[in-house]
């Protein structure tokens, strides 16, 4: 079988309706986890309700079916099998985290890894599970424990991912204020604050400049919004070119 060596791949075992099988492939395609094997989807195969639901994921596009899981599994070393339900075999029980630090390292060292998901209704048969090398179970409430299908696809998705730095549109656009710049904006504060009189009492000046230095310390700010505050300072203390209206009673 040809496959993305760098990744897991998800195994759905008899799903029964094509717009989980579309959702999965959804989520898939937003955590770059490409390869999806399909087990003998109740629905048939192809199906639109599953192509309407994966939004153009190119997940689903690349979808292959199988039969049975013992072909869908052929060329695995490595199998986590995902469930709800207790089964009472003798088998590590692992979180999504930690089987996905597991899958790492085993990818790592060259195994393929895949993770096996059951039918909406009935989850995996014992006969699945039995071929697994640990089971993996999300940390649900007990007194409600069913999970959507693509929601645990989801959830072991992002776990997967959860270690990867945010896409590079969401870094920050400048850097963070120098301290000249920080120390400039302190003091102007400083000045307007005096010329206003509001250092009252004069001996409480420095504890009320320290809460003001904490303040913008914490908040990280940035070269732009240094220089945003320093004109709200401006602003405030001459106006912007704005006559007074003084009225007259």
């Amino acid at each position: 079988m040809v496959g993305h060596k760098d990744t897991p791949v998800f195994i759905l075992v008899g799903p029964q309706m094509g717009e989980n099988i579309g959702a999965c492939a959804r989520v898939m395609g937003n955590f770059a986890i490409p390869e999806l094997r399909i087990v003998a989807p109740r629905d048939g195969w192809p199906n639109d309700k599953a192509v309407a639901m994966a939004a153009d994921s190119p997940v689903l596009e690349n979808a292959r079916l199988f039969e049975s899981v013992a072909h869908a599994v052929s060329d695995c070393q490595v199998l986590y099998a995902s469930t709800g339900t207790p089964r009472n075999m003798v088998k590590p029980t692992l979180t999504a985290r930690e089987a996905c630090g597991r899958a790492r390292a085993e990818i790592a060292a060259g195994q393929r890894v895949g993770v096996l998901f059951g039918a909406e209704k009935s989850g995996l048969d014992n006969a699945d599970i039995t071929r697994a090398d640990a089971v993996l179970a999300l940390p649900v409430d007990p007194e409600f424990s069913s999970l959507n299908l693509a929601m645990a696809c989801g959830v072991i998705a992002h776990e997967w991912r959860a270690g990867d730095p945010p896409p590079g549109g969401f870094k920050p656009v400048e850097g963070r204020a120098s301290q000249a710049e920080l120390e400039g904006l302190y003091q102007h504060f400083h000045d307007e604050l005096d010329r206003a009189g509001f250092f009252y009492p004069p001996e409480k000046t420095p504890l009320m400049m320290q809460n003001l230095i904490n303040l913008f310390a914490r908040a990280s700010a940035t070269e732009q919004e240094v220089r945003t505050m320093r004109g709200v300072i401006k602003a405030l203390a001459i106006g912007r070119g704005k006559a007074r209206v003084v009225r007259e009673d």
